[in-house]
C-alpha cells in the first residue's frame, strides 16, 4: 500500500523514524483498533490513534456526554453535552483526521456480543469504567487471541499493561492475562468510583497516551512490549515503576486447570457495574 503525497506530509514525523518509516505507516493505515470506552482514558487514546493514522477505529460506549465528563474527557466539547459519546468522539476524530474510518458501537459490551465484535479488530484497548466489562474484555481477547492494552486510573494513581496470554514468555511458559493479576471483580463497594474518590483530569491524558503508544508498538512490532509487565504511575510523586507479572497457574481462564471455557457474564455483574476504578 503506497502513501499519497498528502499522507507523506501528514505522517512525515513518523516516516522519519527508522522503526516506523513508510512501510510502518502504511501498516498503521491498514490496522483496526477497538477502543472500549470514550471517557477519560479513551479520549486521549482515540485522539492519538486518529492522529497517528490508524485506519479503522471502533468505539464501544453506551453513554451520553455529561457536563461532569468534560474535566477529563477531552474528545467531547461542551456543545455536545447530551449526545452519544460514540457520535461525539467520531465527530472529533473526523476533524483531526478525515481519512480514517471510525465505527460507532453504541451499546454496552456483554457476553452475547463481545466475541463477535472483538473478532473484527487487530487489537483492543480497554478504558472501560467498570470491573465486569474489564474482565469480559480480557476473556474475549483471550478466546479471540487478540492483544489487549489495558489502562486504569483513580485519583493520582494509574496503571498500564498489555496482555497476550496466548503468547510464550521468556521462561518457556505463557504470558499472563488480566485475571492472573486480579482474579475476578472485587466485592461491590470495595473500590470507590471516580465520582466518589475523584481523578486528576490531566493525568488521564498521561495514562491514555501511554496506552496509545503501546497499541502502536504492538501493531508495528517495535520496541519492548509491556506484555508480562505492569507499569504503575504515581502522579503526585512523579514516579513510574515497572513490575514483572507472571502467569498464574491457578488462573481460572489461562491457568493449568481453567474453569472459564466460554464468555459469560460475571456473577453479580449488574450489581457491580458501578463499582468502578476510574477509567472514564
Amino acid at each position: 500500500m503506497g502513501l499519497t503525497e498528502a499522507q507523506i506530509q501528514r505522517y512525515a514525523r513518523h516516516i522519519l523514524l527508522d522503526e516506523i518509516g513508510g512501510r510502518g505507516q502504511a501498516r498503521l493505515l491498514a490496522s483496526r483498533v477497538l477502543v472500549v470506552g470514550a471517557g477519560g482514558l479513551g479520549s486521549p487514546l482515540l485522539l492519538y490513534l486518529a492522529a497517528a493514522g490508524v485506519g479503522t477505529i471502533g468505539i464501544v460506549d453506551s453513554d451520553q456526554v455529561d457536563l461532569s465528563n468534560l474535566q477529563r474527557q477531552i474528545v467531547h466539547p461542551t456543545a455536545r453535552i447530551g449526545e452519544a459519546k460514540v457520535a461525539s468522539a467520531r465527530a472529533t476524530l473526523a476533524a483531526i483526521n478525515p481519512e480514517i474510518r471510525v465505527i460507532e458501537h453504541q451499546f454496552r459490551l456483554d457476553a452475547a456480543n463481545a466475541d463477535r465484535l472483538i473478532a473484527g479488530y487487530d487489537i483492543v484497548a480497554d478504558g472501560s469504567d467498570n470491573f465486569p466489562t474489564r474482565f469480559l474484555v480480557n476473556d474475549a481477547c483471550f478466546f479471540g487471541r487478540k492483544p489487549l492494552v489495558s489502562g486504569a486510573i483513580l485519583r493520582f494513581d494509574g496503571q498500564v499493561a498489555t496482555f497476550k496470554p496466548y503468547a510464550s514468555d521468556p521462561d518457556g511458559g505463557h504470558l499472563p492475562c488480566y485475571r492472573c493479576l486480579y482474579g475476578g471483580p472485587p466485592p461491590v463497594g470495595e473500590v470507590p468510583s471516580c465520582a466518589e474518590a475523584g481523578v486528576l483530569g490531566a493525568f488521564c491524558g498521561v495514562v491514555g497516551s501511554l496506552q496509545a503508544t503501546e497499541v502502536i508498538k504492538e501493531l508495528l512490532g517495535i520496541g519492548d512490549s509491556l506484555a508480562g509487565w505492569l507499569l504503575i504511575l504515581d502522579a503526585l510523586g512523579s514516579r513510574f515503576r515497572k513490575v514483572r507479572v507472571k502467569a498464574d497457574p491457578g488462573c481460572p481462564l489461562c491457568g493449568e486447570a481453567p474453569t472459564i471455557r466460554r464468555l459469560e457474564a460475571e456473577a453479580g455483574a449488574a450489581a457491580a457495574a458501578d463499582a468502578a476504578i476510574c477509567h472514564g
